[in-house]
C-alpha cells in the first residue's frame, strides 16, 4: 500500500476504542462516545495486523514504517510488540502534567524530511495514520511538491484532513480484523 508510513499510536488507539464502543453498543454513535468519553476498554489493535494492513505485505518496497507514541514505564512491553511487527519506534516523554507532547510535530517533521531528502513524487506514496487537522498544512505542502499523501484512520477523522488527502481509507470496516 505505501512506501512511507507514519502512525500516531495514541490517536489511533483511543479513537479505535471509541469506534469499538459504538460497535459494542456502549454508545449510540461516535458523537456520543466522544462527548461522553465512552471507550471500549477491551479493544486493542494488533501491531502485526496493522503493519500488514498498511504495507500490504510488500515489505521490500517499504522504506519506513514509523510508529510514534509516549515512552512507557520500564516494565511495559507494548513497544516491543510494535518493533517485532516491523515498526520503527519514535518515543517521547510525557510532560509534567502526564500529557503526550511532540507526537504531531515529530510526525510532521519526519514525513517532510523523508519526502524532501529521500522521496520521489512520482514513485513514492506517503501514508499518515492519524485523524486530526493539525496535519493539513504538512499534507498540503507535500502535495504542492507533487507527493501523494493518503490518510488511513477511523471514519470520524477531521473533515478537512480527509478532504486534503490524496485518498482517505477508513479503518471502521476493519475494526474487528485489527483487534488482538
Amino acid at each position: 500500500m505505501a512506501d512511507y508510513i507514519y502512525v500516531d499510536n495514541s490517536n489511533l488507539y483511543i479513537e479505535g476504542r471509541r469506534v469499538s464502543a459504538v460497535a459494542q453498543r456502549l454508545a449510540v454513535d461516535i458523537h456520543e462516545a466522544m462527548r461522553d468519553g465512552i471507550l471500549d476498554q477491551g479493544y486493542t489493535i494488533s501491531f502485526g495486523k496493522l503493519h500488514e494492513f498498511l504495507t500490504g505485505n510488500d515489505l521490500p518496497k517499504i522504506k519506513r514504517a514509523a510508529l510514534f507514541g509516549s515512552r512507557p514505564p520500564p516494565n511495559d512491553s507494548i513497544w516491543k510488540h510494535a518493533e517485532r511487527a516491523g515498526f520503527e519506534l519514535h518515543l517521547e516523554d510525557r510532560n509534567v502534567r502526564n500529557k503526550e507532547k511532540k507526537i504531531d510535530t515529530g510526525i510532521a517533521t519526519l514525513i517532510t524530511k523523508d519526502a524532501f531528502k529521500h522521496g520521489s513524487p512520482k514513485d513514492d506514496l506517503f501514508v499518515l495514520v492519524a485523524g486530526d487537522a493539525d496535519y493539513v498544512p504538512t499534507i498540503k505542502a507535500l502535495q504542492e511538491d507533487g507527493f501523494k499523501v493518503e490518510v488511513v484512520f477511523w471514519n470520524h477523522a477531521a473533515r478537512e484532513l480527509k478532504e486534503v488527502a490524496s485518498r482517505f481509507v477508513s479503518l471502521d470496516l476493519h475494526l474487528e480484523h485489527l483487534r488482538i
